[in-house]
């Protein structure tokens, strides 16, 4: 079971900040920005590429009442989710990283060189 199952069975704790039948806000353990929460399915889907149109229907009003309940819904906010080893993706549980609170850079996107490609 992955540690994203964990917290929705509540074997492991999270700071949550909604919870619906279907889905689960909580921080990241982690944070990158001022506001950094997680929001994952509760039914296990391992990424992006798998997701159903009808869940990503449901998941993106659940992100929207996130961000309008942590007050970032009117000065912006990031939505990032990655797909796959390529894309970055640590944990293969479906999750969005909604990131805000500040005006946030674009670090390593435009910083660094391409040097791998």
């Amino acid at each position: 079971m992955c540690i994203f199952c964990k917290i929705v069975n509540n074997e492991i704790p999270s700071n949550k900040v909604l919870e619906n039948d279907d889905f689960i806000a909580f921080h990241d353990l982690h944070p990158k920005a001022p506001i950094h929460v997680l929001v994952i399915p509760k039914k296990h889907v391992d990424c992006f590429q798998d997701a159903g149109a009808e869940m990503m229907a449901g998941i993106t009003t659940f992100i929207q009442e996130v961000t309008t309940l942590l007050g970032i819904d009117k000065t912006g906010y990031r939505v990032i989710t990655n797909n796959g080893e390529d894309g970055g993706q640590e944990v293969y549980h479906l999750h969005f990283h909604i990131m805000g609170g500040a005006k946030l850079p674009f670090g390593h996107m435009i910083d660094e060189p391409h040097k791998n490609m």
